[in-house]
C-alpha cells in the first residue's frame, strides 16, 4: 500500500471517529433544559450580578435534528395593571424577556445558535456562541465577552440549565 493511500484510509478513519464523538456531545444538548441561574460577570470589573433576579424562569430546548430554542424571564417580572399593557409596562416587559430559536452546530467546547428568530431584531440572522459544561444532569453556557443585550454592559454571562427528566 502507496503511503499516501495509508495517509488516505488514517484521514478517513480519523474523520469518521471525529464525527463519531461530535455526535455523541451533540446527543448530550438534546432535550428540555429548565433555567437554574444566570450571572453576569462584567469586563473590566469583574462585578457579578444575577442579572434576571435569583430565580430567573426559562427553558432551553435542543432537538435531535438541529433546532434550539430558548426563552427565559427575571424574577421579578409584573403583570400589567390590564390585558393592554401601558407603553411602561411594555418596555419593562421586554427589558425581563430573552428568546430565540434557530439551529445549533456543537464545536469542541463550545456551541454555536444560529438564531433565525429572536425577541430582539438584531440578534436575528446572527451566530451566537456559547462555551459549555456538563456535570451530571446541569449544563453550564458561557457567552463570549460582548454586551449585555439587556442592559448593554460588556460581560460574559453564564447560565446554569438543569435537565428536565
Amino acid at each position: 500500500m502507496s503511503a499516501i493511500r495509508i495517509f488516505l484510509a488514517v484521514l478517513v478513519h480519523m474523520t469518521s471517529l471525529h464525527a463519531q464523538n461530535a455526535d455523541a456531545v451533540k446527543h448530550k444538548f438534546v432535550g428540555t433544559w429548565k433555567l437554574i441561574s444566570y450571572v453576569r460577570e462584567e469586563i473590566p470589573s469583574g462585578i457579578k450580578t444575577e442579572t434576571m433576579g435569583p430565580h430567573p424562569s426559562g427553558y432551553l430546548i435542543y432537538t435531535a435534528g438541529g433546532r434550539m430554542m430558548a426563552i427565559f424571564t427575571s424574577t421579578d417580572r409584573h403583570k400589567p395593571a390590564v390585558a393592554d399593557p401601558t407603553p411602561r409596562e411594555s418596555e419593562e416587559l421586554y427589558k425581563s424577556l430573552v428568546s430565540y430559536t434557530g439551529t445549533y452546530t456543537v464545536q469542541a467546547d463550545k456551541i454555536i445558535h444560529h438564531v433565525d428568530v429572536s425577541w430582539n431584531e438584531t440578534w436575528t440572522g446572527t451566530e451566537q456562541t456559547r462555551f459549555y459544561k456538563f456535570d451530571g444532569d446541569r449544563l453550564s453556557l458561557a457567552t463570549t465577552p460582548s454586551l449585555d443585550p439587556v442592559e448593554g454592559k460588556m460581560s460574559v454571562r453564564t447560565l446554569v440549565w438543569e435537565r428536565v427528566k
